[in-house]
Protein backbone atom coordinates (compact mmCIF):
# COMPACT_ATOMS: atom_id res chain seq x y z
CA UNK A 1 0.00 0.00 0.00
CA UNK A 2 1.40 3.40 -0.85
CA UNK A 3 0.94 5.96 1.92
CA UNK A 4 -0.13 9.22 0.39
CA UNK A 5 -0.83 12.45 2.22
CA UNK A 6 -4.37 13.41 3.08
CA UNK A 7 -4.29 16.09 0.41
CA UNK A 8 -3.28 13.56 -2.24
CA UNK A 9 -6.07 11.26 -1.09
CA UNK A 10 -8.57 14.09 -1.46
CA UNK A 11 -7.46 14.53 -5.07
CA UNK A 12 -8.15 10.82 -5.63
CA UNK A 13 -11.63 11.23 -4.16
CA UNK A 14 -12.52 14.14 -6.40
CA UNK A 15 -11.72 12.08 -9.49
CA UNK A 16 -13.02 8.70 -8.39
CA UNK A 17 -16.38 9.94 -7.11
CA UNK A 18 -17.30 10.51 -10.76
CA UNK A 19 -16.98 6.80 -11.55
CA UNK A 20 -19.59 4.08 -11.05
CA UNK A 21 -17.38 1.97 -8.80
CA UNK A 22 -19.07 0.23 -5.90
CA UNK A 23 -18.60 1.95 -2.57
CA UNK A 24 -16.00 -0.42 -1.02
CA UNK A 25 -13.82 -0.47 -4.15
CA UNK A 26 -14.09 3.29 -4.52
CA UNK A 27 -12.91 3.70 -0.91
CA UNK A 28 -10.00 1.31 -1.53
CA UNK A 29 -8.84 3.38 -4.49
CA UNK A 30 -9.34 6.67 -2.64
CA UNK A 31 -7.06 5.45 0.14
CA UNK A 32 -4.54 3.99 -2.36
CA UNK A 33 -5.16 0.42 -1.21
CA UNK A 34 -5.80 -0.34 -4.89
CA UNK A 35 -3.33 1.46 -7.12
CA UNK A 36 -1.05 0.98 -10.11
CA UNK A 37 1.37 -1.03 -7.99
CA UNK A 38 -1.20 -3.62 -6.84
CA UNK A 39 -3.28 -6.39 -8.39
CA UNK A 40 -7.03 -6.52 -7.74
CA UNK A 41 -9.38 -9.52 -7.62
CA UNK A 42 -13.15 -9.34 -7.10
CA UNK A 43 -14.42 -12.49 -5.34
CA UNK A 44 -18.09 -12.76 -6.33
CA UNK A 45 -17.88 -10.08 -8.99
CA UNK A 46 -21.43 -10.44 -10.37
CA UNK A 47 -21.53 -9.05 -13.90
CA UNK A 48 -17.95 -7.81 -13.47
CA UNK A 49 -18.65 -4.09 -13.37
CA UNK A 50 -16.01 -3.27 -10.77
CA UNK A 51 -13.46 -5.51 -12.49
CA UNK A 52 -13.87 -3.58 -15.72
CA UNK A 53 -13.95 -0.15 -14.12
CA UNK A 54 -10.80 -0.85 -12.08
CA UNK A 55 -9.11 -2.07 -15.27
CA UNK A 56 -10.22 1.11 -17.04
CA UNK A 57 -8.26 3.08 -14.44
CA UNK A 58 -5.13 1.29 -15.62
CA UNK A 59 -4.89 -1.22 -12.77
CA UNK A 60 -4.45 -5.01 -13.01
CA UNK A 61 -7.91 -6.40 -12.35
CA UNK A 62 -9.80 -9.72 -12.56
CA UNK A 63 -12.72 -11.49 -10.88
CA UNK A 64 -14.76 -14.63 -10.33
CA UNK A 65 -18.45 -15.26 -9.74
CA UNK A 66 -20.24 -18.61 -9.16
CA UNK A 67 -23.10 -17.63 -11.50
CA UNK A 68 -21.73 -15.27 -14.14
CA UNK A 69 -18.06 -16.32 -14.34
CA UNK A 70 -17.93 -19.84 -12.85
CA UNK A 71 -15.13 -21.00 -15.18
CA UNK A 72 -12.78 -18.14 -14.30
CA UNK A 73 -9.95 -19.20 -12.00
CA UNK A 74 -9.81 -17.77 -8.49
CA UNK A 75 -6.34 -16.28 -8.31
CA UNK A 76 -4.35 -14.60 -5.56
CA UNK A 77 -4.03 -10.83 -5.71
CA UNK A 78 -2.66 -8.02 -3.57
CA UNK A 79 -6.18 -6.76 -2.90
CA UNK A 80 -9.27 -8.97 -2.87
CA UNK A 81 -12.79 -7.57 -2.68
CA UNK A 82 -15.63 -9.47 -0.96
CA UNK A 83 -18.30 -6.88 -1.59
CA UNK A 84 -21.89 -7.50 -0.45
CA UNK A 85 -21.48 -11.27 -0.71
CA UNK A 86 -21.90 -12.26 2.93
CA UNK A 87 -25.35 -10.64 2.88
CA UNK A 88 -26.77 -13.10 0.36
CA UNK A 89 -25.34 -16.44 1.58
CA UNK A 90 -28.02 -18.12 3.67
CA UNK A 91 -26.05 -21.08 5.00
CA UNK A 92 -23.77 -19.94 7.89
CA UNK A 93 -21.04 -22.48 7.05
CA UNK A 94 -21.04 -21.49 3.37
CA UNK A 95 -20.84 -17.85 4.45
CA UNK A 96 -17.85 -18.64 6.63
CA UNK A 97 -16.13 -20.54 3.82
CA UNK A 98 -16.57 -17.63 1.41
CA UNK A 99 -14.90 -15.28 3.88
CA UNK A 100 -12.02 -17.70 4.48
CA UNK A 101 -11.51 -18.41 0.78
CA UNK A 102 -11.41 -14.72 -0.08
CA UNK A 103 -8.89 -14.15 2.72
CA UNK A 104 -6.67 -16.96 1.43
CA UNK A 105 -6.48 -15.18 -1.93
CA UNK A 106 -5.59 -11.79 -0.42
CA UNK A 107 -1.85 -11.22 -0.31
CA UNK A 108 -2.04 -7.74 1.23
CA UNK A 109 -5.59 -6.56 1.93
CA UNK A 110 -9.09 -8.05 1.97
CA UNK A 111 -12.02 -5.68 1.54
CA UNK A 112 -15.19 -6.89 3.26
CA UNK A 113 -18.43 -5.00 2.72
CA UNK A 114 -22.00 -5.80 3.72
CA UNK A 115 -25.22 -3.94 4.26
CA UNK A 116 -25.45 -2.77 7.87
CA UNK A 117 -28.37 -1.89 10.08
CA UNK A 118 -28.70 1.50 11.70
CA UNK A 119 -31.46 2.89 13.88
CA UNK A 120 -34.09 5.33 12.72
CA UNK A 121 -36.31 7.56 14.90
CA UNK A 122 -39.34 5.52 13.86
CA UNK A 123 -37.64 2.44 15.41
CA UNK A 124 -37.48 0.90 11.96
CA UNK A 125 -34.20 -0.58 10.84
CA UNK A 126 -32.40 0.89 7.86
CA UNK A 127 -29.85 -0.79 5.67
CA UNK A 128 -27.34 1.97 5.05
CA UNK A 129 -26.94 2.74 1.38
CA UNK A 130 -29.83 0.68 0.07
CA UNK A 131 -32.93 1.96 1.88
CA UNK A 132 -35.40 0.29 4.20
CA UNK A 133 -35.17 -3.38 5.04
CA UNK A 134 -38.35 -5.02 3.75
CA UNK A 135 -39.62 -8.57 3.24
CA UNK A 136 -38.02 -9.91 0.09
CA UNK A 137 -38.13 -13.11 -1.81
CA UNK A 138 -34.32 -13.41 -1.66
CA UNK A 139 -32.27 -13.93 1.48
CA UNK A 140 -30.52 -10.89 2.95
CA UNK A 141 -28.41 -11.01 6.09
CA UNK A 142 -28.02 -7.51 7.54
CA UNK A 143 -25.30 -6.92 10.11
CA UNK A 144 -24.83 -4.24 12.70
CA UNK A 145 -21.50 -2.41 12.40
CA UNK A 146 -19.87 -3.91 15.50
CA UNK A 147 -21.41 -7.31 14.78
CA UNK A 148 -19.72 -7.36 11.38
CA UNK A 149 -16.31 -6.57 12.90
CA UNK A 150 -16.70 -9.30 15.52
CA UNK A 151 -17.64 -11.79 12.82
CA UNK A 152 -14.64 -10.96 10.58
CA UNK A 153 -12.24 -10.94 13.52
CA UNK A 154 -13.44 -14.25 14.94
CA UNK A 155 -13.54 -16.14 11.64
CA UNK A 156 -10.16 -14.90 10.36
CA UNK A 157 -8.43 -14.25 13.70
CA UNK A 158 -7.60 -10.69 12.65
CA UNK A 159 -8.25 -7.09 13.67
CA UNK A 160 -10.40 -5.66 10.86
CA UNK A 161 -10.19 -1.88 10.36
CA UNK A 162 -13.48 0.03 9.91
CA UNK A 163 -13.33 2.32 6.89
CA UNK A 164 -16.98 3.28 6.51
CA UNK A 165 -20.35 1.94 7.57
CA UNK A 166 -20.37 -1.69 6.47
CA UNK A 167 -16.85 -1.58 5.00
CA UNK A 168 -13.74 -3.10 6.61
CA UNK A 169 -10.15 -3.55 5.44
CA UNK A 170 -8.24 -6.62 6.67
CA UNK A 171 -4.45 -6.31 6.40
CA UNK A 172 -1.90 -9.12 6.18
CA UNK A 173 0.90 -6.94 7.50
CA UNK A 174 0.48 -5.39 10.95
CA UNK A 175 2.77 -2.46 10.17
CA UNK A 176 0.79 -1.60 7.03
CA UNK A 177 -2.42 -1.78 9.05
CA UNK A 178 -1.10 0.65 11.65
CA UNK A 179 0.28 3.01 9.00
CA UNK A 180 -3.12 3.07 7.32
CA UNK A 181 -4.87 3.78 10.63
CA UNK A 182 -2.40 6.55 11.46
CA UNK A 183 -2.42 8.33 8.12
CA UNK A 184 -6.20 8.78 8.31
CA UNK A 185 -5.54 11.21 11.16
CA UNK A 186 -2.95 13.24 9.28
CA UNK A 187 -4.17 16.82 9.04
CA UNK A 188 -3.94 18.71 5.78
CA UNK A 189 -0.69 20.50 5.09
CA UNK A 190 0.79 22.27 2.12
CA UNK A 191 4.42 22.93 1.31
CA UNK A 192 5.47 26.44 2.40
CA UNK A 193 5.94 28.73 -0.57
CA UNK A 194 9.29 30.13 -1.55
CA UNK A 195 9.56 33.72 -0.23
CA UNK A 196 13.22 34.52 -0.99
CA UNK A 197 14.42 32.62 -4.08
CA UNK A 198 18.10 32.57 -3.15
CA UNK A 199 20.58 31.61 -5.84
CA UNK A 200 21.68 28.50 -3.93
CA UNK A 201 18.09 27.34 -3.55
CA UNK A 202 17.31 27.96 -7.22
CA UNK A 203 20.46 26.08 -8.25
CA UNK A 204 19.39 22.97 -6.34
CA UNK A 205 15.60 23.41 -6.41
CA UNK A 206 14.88 20.22 -8.37
CA UNK A 207 16.93 18.11 -5.95
CA UNK A 208 15.45 19.81 -2.86
CA UNK A 209 11.78 19.44 -3.84
CA UNK A 210 11.52 15.74 -2.81
CA UNK A 211 12.98 16.68 0.58
CA UNK A 212 10.43 19.47 0.99
CA UNK A 213 7.61 17.13 0.00
CA UNK A 214 8.78 14.55 2.53
CA UNK A 215 8.91 17.10 5.37
CA UNK A 216 5.45 18.37 4.42
CA UNK A 217 4.11 14.82 4.65
CA UNK A 218 5.87 13.60 7.82
CA UNK A 219 6.83 16.82 9.61
CA UNK A 220 10.48 15.79 9.96
CA UNK A 221 13.63 15.12 7.96
CA UNK A 222 14.01 11.65 6.41
CA UNK A 223 15.89 8.83 8.09
CA UNK A 224 18.40 6.85 6.07
CA UNK A 225 16.71 5.00 3.21
CA UNK A 226 13.40 6.87 3.35
CA UNK A 227 13.96 9.22 0.42
CA UNK A 228 14.19 7.80 -3.10
CA UNK A 229 16.58 10.52 -4.23
CA UNK A 230 18.75 10.18 -1.12
CA UNK A 231 22.09 9.46 -2.79
CA UNK A 232 21.77 12.31 -5.25
CA UNK A 233 20.92 14.76 -2.47
CA UNK A 234 23.59 13.56 -0.03
CA UNK A 235 26.28 13.71 -2.69
CA UNK A 236 25.66 17.46 -2.85
CA UNK A 237 24.98 18.29 0.81
CA UNK A 238 26.45 15.35 2.81
CA UNK A 239 23.38 15.21 5.11
CA UNK A 240 19.70 16.14 5.09
CA UNK A 241 20.09 18.86 7.70
CA UNK A 242 22.54 20.82 5.54
CA UNK A 243 20.24 20.41 2.54
CA UNK A 244 17.23 21.61 4.52
CA UNK A 245 19.17 24.65 5.70
CA UNK A 246 19.15 25.82 2.07
CA UNK A 247 15.36 25.36 2.02
CA UNK A 248 15.01 27.43 5.21
CA UNK A 249 16.91 30.30 3.61
CA UNK A 250 14.25 30.53 0.91
CA UNK A 251 11.12 29.84 3.01
CA UNK A 252 9.59 30.78 6.35
CA UNK A 253 10.99 28.51 9.06
CA UNK A 254 7.91 29.09 11.24
CA UNK A 255 5.73 27.40 8.62
CA UNK A 256 7.89 24.28 8.75
CA UNK A 257 7.76 24.32 12.56
CA UNK A 258 3.97 24.50 12.36
CA UNK A 259 3.90 21.44 10.09
CA UNK A 260 6.08 19.51 12.53
CA UNK A 261 3.86 20.52 15.45
CA UNK A 262 0.70 19.48 13.63
CA UNK A 263 2.22 16.12 12.76
CA UNK A 264 3.08 15.53 16.41
CA UNK A 265 -0.57 16.24 17.27
CA UNK A 266 -1.74 13.89 14.51
CA UNK A 267 0.30 11.09 16.07
CA UNK A 268 -1.12 11.84 19.51
CA UNK A 269 -4.64 11.47 18.11
CA UNK A 270 -3.76 8.17 16.46
CA UNK A 271 -2.04 6.75 19.54
CA UNK A 272 -4.83 7.87 21.87
CA UNK A 273 -7.35 5.90 19.84
CA UNK A 274 -5.19 2.76 19.79
CA UNK A 275 -5.92 2.54 23.53
CA UNK A 276 -9.36 1.10 22.73
CA UNK A 277 -7.88 -1.84 20.85
CA UNK A 278 -4.76 -3.82 21.57
CA UNK A 279 -2.15 -1.10 21.22
CA UNK A 280 0.50 -2.28 18.74
CA UNK A 281 3.95 -3.08 20.04
CA UNK A 282 6.82 -0.87 18.89
CA UNK A 283 7.97 -3.43 16.31
CA UNK A 284 4.48 -3.69 14.77
CA UNK A 285 4.49 -0.02 13.85
CA UNK A 286 5.61 0.93 10.37
CA UNK A 287 9.23 2.11 10.05
CA UNK A 288 7.94 5.58 9.11
CA UNK A 289 5.84 5.79 12.27
CA UNK A 290 8.74 4.65 14.45
CA UNK A 291 10.90 7.41 13.00
CA UNK A 292 8.07 9.91 13.53
CA UNK A 293 7.74 8.98 17.19
CA UNK A 294 11.48 9.16 17.81
CA UNK A 295 11.64 12.59 16.17
CA UNK A 296 8.67 14.09 18.03
CA UNK A 297 8.62 12.32 21.40
CA UNK A 298 11.93 10.57 21.90
CA UNK A 299 10.35 7.26 22.92
CA UNK A 300 7.21 5.22 22.31
CA UNK A 301 6.46 5.19 26.04
CA UNK A 302 6.54 8.97 26.22
CA UNK A 303 4.34 9.32 23.14
CA UNK A 304 1.74 6.92 24.56
CA UNK A 305 1.72 8.70 27.91
CA UNK A 306 1.08 12.07 26.28
CA UNK A 307 -1.69 10.59 24.10
CA UNK A 308 -3.35 8.71 26.98
CA UNK A 309 -3.35 11.80 29.16
CA UNK A 310 -5.41 13.61 26.53
CA UNK A 311 -7.73 10.64 26.06
CA UNK A 312 -8.39 10.13 29.77
CA UNK A 313 -9.03 13.82 30.29
CA UNK A 314 -12.12 13.49 28.08
CA UNK A 315 -13.77 11.51 30.86
CA UNK A 316 -13.72 14.50 33.20
CA UNK A 317 -16.89 16.55 33.50
CA UNK A 318 -17.02 19.61 31.29
CA UNK A 319 -13.80 18.97 29.36
CA UNK A 320 -15.49 18.49 25.98
CA UNK A 321 -17.83 21.40 26.58
CA UNK A 322 -14.98 23.75 27.48
CA UNK A 323 -12.93 22.59 24.47
CA UNK A 324 -15.89 23.31 22.20
CA UNK A 325 -16.51 26.71 23.77
CA UNK A 326 -12.84 27.70 23.38
CA UNK A 327 -12.66 26.57 19.75
CA UNK A 328 -11.91 29.41 17.35
CA UNK A 329 -13.08 27.17 14.53
CA UNK A 330 -16.72 26.34 13.86
CA UNK A 331 -20.18 27.68 14.60
CA UNK A 332 -21.21 27.77 18.26
CA UNK A 333 -24.73 27.18 19.55
CA UNK A 334 -25.98 26.70 23.10
CA UNK A 335 -25.65 22.92 22.89
CA UNK A 336 -23.16 22.18 20.11
CA UNK A 337 -20.17 23.10 18.00
CA UNK A 338 -20.52 22.64 14.23
CA UNK A 339 -17.51 22.42 11.93
CA UNK A 340 -16.99 21.63 8.27
CA UNK A 341 -15.38 18.21 7.83
CA UNK A 342 -12.32 19.74 6.14
CA UNK A 343 -11.59 21.73 9.32
CA UNK A 344 -11.41 18.66 11.55
CA UNK A 345 -7.62 18.51 11.45
CA UNK A 346 -7.44 22.14 12.64
CA UNK A 347 -9.30 21.47 15.90
CA UNK A 348 -7.89 21.09 19.38
CA UNK A 349 -6.50 17.52 19.60
CA UNK A 350 -8.93 16.81 22.45
CA UNK A 351 -11.86 17.32 20.07
CA UNK A 352 -10.14 15.33 17.32
CA UNK A 353 -9.71 12.41 19.74
CA UNK A 354 -13.33 12.81 20.85
CA UNK A 355 -14.52 12.61 17.23
CA UNK A 356 -12.17 9.68 16.72
CA UNK A 357 -14.06 7.80 19.42
CA UNK A 358 -17.00 7.85 17.01
CA UNK A 359 -15.18 7.33 13.70
CA UNK A 360 -13.05 4.47 15.07
CA UNK A 361 -16.29 2.48 15.24
CA UNK A 362 -18.00 3.52 12.03
CA UNK A 363 -15.06 4.61 9.89
CA UNK A 364 -15.32 7.62 7.62
CA UNK A 365 -18.96 8.58 7.11
CA UNK A 366 -19.32 9.03 3.36
CA UNK A 367 -20.08 12.50 2.03
CA UNK A 368 -20.18 14.18 5.46
CA UNK A 369 -20.34 17.97 5.21
CA UNK A 370 -20.55 19.08 8.84
CA UNK A 371 -19.63 17.42 12.13
CA UNK A 372 -21.70 18.32 15.17
CA UNK A 373 -20.08 18.08 18.61
CA UNK A 374 -22.87 17.97 21.19
CA UNK A 375 -21.93 19.70 24.44
CA UNK A 376 -24.89 18.58 26.53
CA UNK A 377 -24.64 14.84 25.80
CA UNK A 378 -21.93 12.40 24.61
CA UNK A 379 -22.89 12.37 20.95
CA UNK A 380 -21.31 13.13 17.57
CA UNK A 381 -23.45 13.75 14.49
CA UNK A 382 -22.45 13.73 10.83
CA UNK A 383 -24.58 16.03 8.68
CA UNK A 384 -25.03 15.86 4.90
CA UNK A 385 -25.39 19.04 2.85
CA UNK A 386 -24.43 17.97 -0.70
CA UNK A 387 -25.00 21.51 -2.07
CA UNK A 388 -22.91 23.22 0.61
CA UNK A 389 -20.60 24.97 -1.85
CA UNK A 390 -23.14 25.81 -4.55
CA UNK A 391 -26.35 26.62 -2.63
CA UNK A 392 -26.11 29.81 -0.54
CA UNK A 393 -28.46 28.24 2.02
CA UNK A 394 -28.31 24.46 1.54
CA UNK A 395 -30.91 22.12 3.01
CA UNK A 396 -30.03 19.22 5.28
CA UNK A 397 -30.41 15.91 3.40
CA UNK A 398 -29.55 13.38 6.13
CA UNK A 399 -27.71 12.89 9.40
CA UNK A 400 -26.00 10.02 11.19
CA UNK A 401 -25.49 10.29 14.95
CA UNK A 402 -23.48 8.02 17.20
CA UNK A 403 -24.07 7.81 20.94
CA UNK A 404 -20.61 7.56 22.47
CA UNK A 405 -21.94 5.72 25.55
CA UNK A 406 -23.78 2.96 23.73
CA UNK A 407 -22.21 3.26 20.23
CA UNK A 408 -25.74 3.10 18.81
CA UNK A 409 -26.03 4.71 15.38
CA UNK A 410 -29.13 6.67 14.40
CA UNK A 411 -29.98 7.80 10.90
CA UNK A 412 -32.38 10.62 9.96
CA UNK A 413 -33.49 11.27 6.40
CA UNK A 414 -34.60 14.78 5.43
CA UNK A 415 -34.73 14.36 1.64
CA UNK A 416 -38.48 13.88 1.50
CA UNK A 417 -39.30 16.61 4.00
CA UNK A 418 -41.04 19.60 2.48
CA UNK A 419 -39.55 21.96 5.06
CA UNK A 420 -36.03 20.80 5.97
CA UNK A 421 -33.53 22.80 8.05
CA UNK A 422 -31.27 25.17 6.08
CA UNK A 423 -27.85 26.70 6.81
CA UNK A 424 -26.89 30.33 7.33
CA UNK A 425 -23.50 31.99 7.91
CA UNK A 426 -21.61 29.26 6.06
CA UNK A 427 -18.24 30.92 6.61
CA UNK A 428 -18.52 30.16 10.35
CA UNK A 429 -18.23 26.41 9.69
CA UNK A 430 -14.98 26.61 7.72
CA UNK A 431 -11.55 28.15 8.20
CA UNK A 432 -10.37 31.31 6.48
CA UNK A 433 -8.28 29.19 4.08
CA UNK A 434 -11.41 27.54 2.63
CA UNK A 435 -11.58 28.47 -1.09
CA UNK A 436 -15.09 29.98 -0.83
CA UNK A 437 -14.68 31.62 2.57
CA UNK A 438 -14.71 35.20 1.28
CA UNK A 439 -17.75 34.56 -0.90
CA UNK A 440 -19.65 33.07 2.05
CA UNK A 441 -18.61 35.90 4.40
CA UNK A 442 -19.59 38.61 1.93
CA UNK A 443 -23.08 37.15 1.56
CA UNK A 444 -23.52 36.96 5.33
CA UNK A 445 -22.48 40.60 5.71
CA UNK A 446 -25.04 41.69 3.12
CA UNK A 447 -27.76 39.61 4.79
CA UNK A 448 -26.95 41.17 8.15
CA UNK A 449 -27.10 44.70 6.73
CA UNK A 450 -30.55 43.95 5.29
CA UNK A 451 -31.77 42.50 8.58
CA UNK A 452 -32.37 39.05 7.11
CA UNK A 453 -30.65 37.19 9.95
CA UNK A 454 -32.26 39.07 12.83
CA UNK A 455 -34.86 36.47 13.84
CA UNK A 456 -32.91 33.21 14.11
CA UNK A 457 -35.84 31.07 15.21
CA UNK A 458 -37.90 32.05 12.16
CA UNK A 459 -35.37 31.40 9.40
CA UNK A 460 -34.00 27.97 10.33
CA UNK A 461 -36.15 26.09 7.81
CA UNK A 462 -36.62 26.35 4.06
CA UNK A 463 -40.16 27.79 4.38
CA UNK A 464 -39.21 30.22 7.12
CA UNK A 465 -36.26 31.50 5.12
CA UNK A 466 -38.35 31.85 1.94
CA UNK A 467 -40.93 33.86 3.89
CA UNK A 468 -38.19 36.15 5.28
CA UNK A 469 -36.80 36.81 1.79
CA UNK A 470 -40.25 37.54 0.42
CA UNK A 471 -41.00 40.00 3.23
CA UNK A 472 -37.78 41.88 2.48
CA UNK A 473 -38.36 41.78 -1.27
CA UNK A 474 -35.12 40.04 -2.16
CA UNK A 475 -33.91 36.80 -3.67
CA UNK A 476 -30.52 35.13 -3.60
CA UNK A 477 -28.86 33.59 -6.61
CA UNK A 478 -25.31 32.29 -6.70
CA UNK A 479 -24.42 33.95 -3.37
CA UNK A 480 -25.63 37.30 -4.69
CA UNK A 481 -28.61 39.25 -3.32
CA UNK A 482 -31.05 40.75 -5.85
CA UNK A 483 -34.02 42.99 -5.31
CA UNK A 484 -37.27 41.47 -6.56
CA UNK A 485 -39.03 43.54 -9.21
CA UNK A 486 -42.62 43.77 -7.95
CA UNK A 487 -43.97 45.62 -10.98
Amino acid sequence: MSSESYVEIERHRAAIVRTDLSRPVRLAIEWSIVNKHTTFFDYGCGHGGDVQRVANLGYTSSGWDPYYYPDTLCISADVVNLGYILNVIEDPEERRQALCQAWELAQKVLIVATQVLINAPSKAQLAYGDGIVTNRNTFQKYYEQEELKRYIDEVLNVDAVPVALGVYFVFRDEAEKEEFKAIRFFSRTSTPRVRIPTKRFEDYKEKLEPLMAFFTKRGRLPAKGELDSEQELLSEFRNFRRAFAVVLQATDEAEWDAIAYRRSLDIQVYLALTHFDKRPSWHKLSPEMRHDIKAFFGSYEEACQVADAKLFSLGKAGVVQRACEKSKIGKHTRSALYIHVCALGELDPLLRIYEGCASRTIGRVDDTTLIKFCTDEPKISYLFYPEFDTDPHPALKASIAIDLKTLHITHRDYKQRANPPVLHRKETFVTSSYPLYEEFAQLTQQEQELGLLKHKSDIGTREGWAKCLAEHGVEIKGHQIHLVNKS
